[in-house]
C-alpha cells in the first residue's frame, strides 16, 4: 500500500496561505478570497478546509453560528517539510541538483543569487 503524501496538494496549500494571513478564518472568509483570484464552490473550500483540519494543519471552533478555524502549523514549519519532500522524493535528497536547476533556468534573480552565496557562506 502506498503511503500518503505528508505535502499538501496545491488546492491545500492555497487555502492555508490565506489562513495563514488572516490568522482565523470562516470557511466564507477563504471562499471569498480565493473567488477574486478564480471561480470557486463553497463547498469545495468547505470540503477542503475539513480534509485540512483531518489531516491536522487547522483546528475550528465554534464561533456564532460559524466555524473559525486556525493553522496548527506555522508557514515556515509546513513549507519546511514539503521542500524537504520534493527534495527526497525528485532528487534524492540533494539539494544541490535543484539548486542547479534554479540557476541554469534563470530562476534565480542576481540579487537572489548574492543572498544564496551569503547563506552558502554562513553555514559554512
Amino acid at each position: 500500500m502506498a503511503t500518503k503524501a505528508r505535502t499538501l496538494t496545491r488546492q491545500e496549500l492555497e487555502i492555508m496561505k490565506v489562513v495563514w494571513e488572516l490568522q482565523t478564518a470562516t470557511v466564507r472568509d477563504v471562499y471569498e478570497v480565493l473567488l477574486r483570484r478564480r471561480k470557486i464552490a463553497y463547498t469545495t473550500v468547505m470540503t477542503m478546509m475539513n480534509t485540512l483540519e483531518t489531516k491536522k494543519y487547522l483546528k475550528k471552533r465554534a464561533q456564532d453560528r460559524a466555524y473559525v478555524y486556525q493553522a496548527t502549523r506555522p508557514r515556515s514549519q509546513v513549507i519546511k517539510a514539503m521542500v524537504r519532500e520534493f527534495v527526497d522524493r525528485v532528487f534524492n535528497g540533494s539539494a544541490e541538483p535543484l539548486l542547479v536547476q534554479l540557476i541554469k533556468d534563470r530562476r534565480l534573480s542576481k540579487k537572489e543569487l548574492e543572498e544564496l552565496a551569503r547563506t552558502i557562506e554562513e553555514a559554512e
